[in-house]
């Protein structure tokens, strides 16, 4: 039997029944569009660390003060040194680091005449900005120089600012801390939270030295290094390890390089967007189901018509093909339905939310599509093949 006939026999059989055949079409449709839209918010939320990892500044090295991996040394009589600005200063001198910053951390309350809000204060020093590409709305930074240099200058985040400030431009101002006064040089442009978990909209920015004497402190919450060449990025951190352990005597620190937080975040919702993907496809089984359900009737209605197909002399694999060619068109119609349904709604959830860079990837259109084909074939078949008018063929012989 030609193929056109083939393909005429089962759209004509389809149209026959045109509810059924829009519900099995709009089964395969649902199940694509579920699977699309899953794995596009899965893809975007996957996207969206990636930005936020780019927010974070280029071949970033974190160090920490404490061992937090096991290692086979020793447990007893180890002794974890704090960070310091001395350590700051002989990072600083590694040759593949090309910027360094101290940072220290704590919670006080600015205040502005009468006004008042607890907000993190972070003592760092002029290299921060261009570690983590800061962008400054008015002013400028912190002054570059000395990070021993007890500063009084202060930078606001974007959110404090306008707060504090009510509209009014906050440069020149004096602003207090605790009970130290510092004036306003710079304000941030709006930046939000970062994926470290501080809101750099509500943050202040003060001189390192300042902030350990204002805090009480002699140690570091961490440092940040930027390092030259990414392709140097293990041999930084070796460096680092290396300097550090000589320094106190013990490895009493943790190193994290960007690309590995970013390879463990993108893992991770490699993982989560492959289980969304797996949990909508039960939805196109579900609609594998109806199709083998639409074949069953179908078999069971034309029991005639397959008769007269055997007086002509068509063999039962021919009458098979033909039912199969029927669930062949049911899937692909549904699948390209699911498709443009799918891409539609990934769009509009895009122009709903354009700060979540929500995507298909494209091998999820190329599975899904694959999906729909293998469920038609494979229930379209299973539905045809198990009735007997076709196994065995004699209740539908014209006698």
């Amino acid at each position: 039997m030609p193929l056109l006939d083939l393909l005429g026999f089962a759209i004509g059989a389809l149209r026959g029944h045109r509810l059924r055949t829009a519900l099995s079409i709009a089964g395969v449709a649902i199940g694509i569009t579920a699977v699309l839209a899953l794995t596009a918010l899965g893809e975007g939320a996957r996207r969206y660390i990636v930005d936020e990892f780019a927010t974070l500044g280029s071949n970033l090295l974190i160090v920490l003060p404490g061992k937090v991996e096991t290692t086979g040394g020793v447990p007893f009589g180890g002794v974890t040194h704090d960070l310091t600005l001395e350590d700051h200063a002989a990072l600083g001198r590694l040759g593949r680091l090309s910027r360094t910053a101290p940072i220290a951390v704590a919670t006080e309350t600015l205040r502005f005449r009468d006004l008042g809000r607890s907000v993190p204060i972070l003592g760092t020093t002029a290299e921060y900005q261009a570690i983590r590409r800061l962008r400054l709305a008015i002013g400028t930074f912190l002054p570059a120089g000395d990070p021993d240099r007890s500063g009084t200058e202060i930078v606001l985040g974007a959110k404090a600012a306008r707060e504090l400030f009510r509209g009014d431009s906050p440069l020149g101002q004096v602003v207090r801390v605790g009970p130290a006064r510092f004036r306003v040089v710079g304000v941030l442009a709006p930046r939000g939270l970062s994926l470290l978990g501080l809101d750099l909209d509500e943050a202040a920015f003060v001189p390192v030295r300042t902030a350990m004497r204002l805090f009480n402190r002699t140690s570091l919450f961490r440092i940040v290094a930027e390092v030259r060449i990414f392709a140097e990025m293990d041999w930084a951190k070796a460096d680092v390890l290396a300097l550090l352990k000589d320094r106190h005597r013990a490895e009493d620190v943790t190193v994290y390089t960007q690309d590995a937080m970013l390879a463990s975040f993108s893992a991770i919702l490699r993982a989560l967007t492959l289980s969304l993907a797996g949990i909508a496809s039960i939805s196109l089984g579900v609609a594998g189901v109806g199709i083998m359900n639409v074949m069953l009737v179908s078999v069971t209605e034309r029991r005639s018509e397959i008769g007269l197909l055997k007086a002509l002399g068509a063999t039962d694999p021919q009458i098979l093909l033909a039912f199969l060619v029927e669930a062949l068109v049911l899937a692909t119609l549904g699948g390209v339905a699911g498709l443009a349904a799918g891409l539609s709604g990934v769009a509009v959830m895009a122009f709903a939310f354009p700060a979540f860079p929500v995507a298909v990837p494209p091998w999820a259109m190329g599975a899904s599509l694959a999906l729909s084909f293998f469920v038609g074939v494979g229930f379209g078949v299973w539905g045809a093949y198990d009735i007997h008018t076709i196994k065995h063929g004699c209740p539908c012989e014209i006698r």
